[in-house]
């Protein structure tokens, strides 16, 4: 009996495992996921990055609930807690029992309880952003690596398009145009709005890294007996792509997910900083390092706790998504 690729993977992480006899009979009656966890569980890296993230998440999950206990909101001012250049009065840029991380320079607003709603801000139009990516890389790379013939060349004709479409240069363009398409010049900016458009503008490039692979899976995968099977059983279209082949890859999405996020948080802070991205009031990575350039020498604080906080964020997600890699791969010798 032919066996799908993720009950071959279960069966070769049962097989190699280098544990005594009796640990390998309590191993044969678990799925894929349980054995994912485990090797999940085993890797320190893995155990403190996702530590880590989840502290992110909570953080940003809770900021309404942080800034009542916290007692300051993200566009309050301290201007009596500046002196007459606009630096922060006290040591390290302001910080003091009421203010962790001290205040801006110029505006006087607290740096925590923003870096709180940035990375709430950063998560969501990041994870919005892979979720909108994947699902389209995985429509289209599964469509066409089963389809094949002309519909995987018009496929891929579009995805090498995108690919060589100029991503900075496009958003430099698109987002301002998009902006006073339904707004005026002096008119502000909704906040939803101005995260529709960079998920948007995401999306428009970043689906087609998930479905190259997604195709390149499923070109793999099509000719596999238990596909032969389904499609002499008279199984429709349907059928086939997302309950045979689709279960089947999605080892590799998973961590292709896991790898876009990161690069979408340093994408929403590099739009951020050139000044493309969200609205000033809105709490975001990189418009704070933007404002923080003129005060590296005065205030090095004002850059280092956002700079330090985006840093961990990314490398965290980073870290987890290479050990989820490891973890999903049965060969794996980690």
């Amino acid at each position: 009996m032919s066996l799908s690729p993720v009950e071959g993977a279960a069966l070769a992480e049962i097989e190699s495992s280098d544990q005594e006899p009796d640990e390998k009979k309590r191993l044969v009656g678990r799925s894929p996921g349980q054995l994912v966890w485990a090797r999940l569980r085993r890797d320190r890296t893995a155990m403190v990055s996702g530590v880590v993230l989840a502290l992110f998440i909570l953080a940003a999950v809770a900021a309404p609930l942080i800034q009542r206990l916290y007692g300051v909101s993200p566009n309050q001012q301290f201007g009596d807690l500046l002196d007459a250049t606009g630096m922060p009065l006290g040591y390290v840029g302001g910080v003091s029992g009421d203010h962790w991380f001290g205040l801006e320079p110029g505006l006087g607003r607290d740096i925590f309880i923003r870096m709180i709603y940035g990375i709430r801000t950063s998560l969501l139009i990041a994870l919005g952003a892979a979720l909108v990516t994947t699902t389209i890389g995985v429509v289209l790379g599964i469509v066409a690596g089963f389809l094949g013939g002309v519909v995987d060349s018009v496929i891929s004709w579009i995805t090498d398009v995108a690919l060589a479409l100029p991503f900075l240069i496009f958003a430099l363009a698109v987002v301002p145009t998009f902006s006073l398409r339904f707004y005026g010049p002096r008119d502000a900016v909704p906040t939803w709005f101005a995260v529709t458009t960079l998920i948007v503008v995401f999306a428009a490039f970043g689906w087609t890294g998930t479905a190259r692979l997604v195709r390149g899976q499923v070109v793999s995968l099509r000719e596999r007996e238990f596909v032969e099977a389904a499609r002499a059983s008279g199984a429709g279209l349907g059928h086939m792509l997302f309950r045979q082949l689709l279960p089947n890859i999605w080892a590799p999405i998973l961590v292709a997910f896991s790898l876009a996020v990161p690069s979408y948080v340093t994408g929403e802070a590099a739009l951020s900083f050139l000044g493309v991205g969200l609205p000033e009031s809105v709490p975001s990575f990189g418009r704070m390092i933007y404002r923080s350039i003129d005060y590296l020498q005065t205030d090095p604080a004002y850059v280092f706790f956002p700079g330090i906080t985006i840093f961990a964020l990314v490398l965290a997600f980073n870290l987890f998504g290479d050990a989820l890699r490891d973890a999903l791969d049965p060969k794996s010798s980690r």
